[in-house]
């Protein structure tokens, strides 16, 4: 960890976007494993050369007045690309119809956690309100886990959701956009980023109440 946080330090104070975005400071970034598994996502989308637009830490309101938080959000010319970062070491279990999934450590301590795909369609629910987009073929749904853990066994075979480690997911979106028909023009695409920046910026009672949410869910 401590030789990430090294290269970290220089990648942050090279890619200075992702904290803009997001609004938390290069200690934030370094020392919570959450928002440090978020930078690297964010750094490595950043790379991809067709016209893409970044979004992180976006809330919004769900039907029943609870709020969602999508970790990272792309918008590009072939669809909405929404992202939930797990940065967990251990083992991973789950499936895309139980409502917890499974972290296993080494000392062989379970932790559960509620279902990302779930989770991640519930994002993409509330985007589809906040956009007026509701295609379902618009979107698609990418589960992050970090390189540090085994997904042990994981069974999803949903359309446009796909789950996998860190260091493959810059590969797996670029095959993702190839085969993928626009259905944005660059224009749309600006239009859409500028519509979504409003809900990038929650007050702590927001945040707050979304995070007493998120916990409720596996209780």
């Amino acid at each position: 960890m401590e030789f990430l946080q090294k290269q970290g330090i220089r990648s942050c104070k090279k890619q200075s976007s992702y904290k803009d975005a997001s609004g938390n400071s290069f200690l934030q970034i370094l020392f919570d494993k959450g928002n440090y598994g978020e930078f690297l996502i964010f750094s490595g989308l950043k790379k991809l050369e067709r016209h893409h637009r970044l979004l992180t830490n976006v809330y919004l309101r769900k039907s029943d007045g609870s709020t969602t938080e999508i970790d990272i959000l792309m918008i590009a010319e072939t669809g909405i690309y929404v992202f939930e970062s797990k940065n967990y070491s251990g083992w991973i279990f789950g499936d895309e119809k139980g409502r917890n999934w499974t972290h296993v450590l080494e000392n062989k301590q379970k932790n559960h956690f509620y279902n990302p795909v779930w989770q991640n369609n519930g994002h993409i629910t509330a985007l589809k309100h906040a956009t007026g987009l509701g295609s379902p073929e618009l979107y698609r749904s990418y589960i992050v886990f970090s390189e540090r853990c085994t997904l042990k066994k994981v069974n999803v075979n949903l359309p446009n959701v796909f789950v996998m480690k860190r260091d493959s997911l810059l590969r797996n979106v670029k095959l993702d956009m190839m085969s993928s028909p626009n259905v944005f023009d660059p224009e749309q695409v600006d239009r859409l980023y500028v519509k979504l920046m409003g809900f990038t910026h929650a007050d702590s009672y927001t945040k707050s109440a979304h995070i007493e949410n998120v916990r409720s869910k596996i209780s």
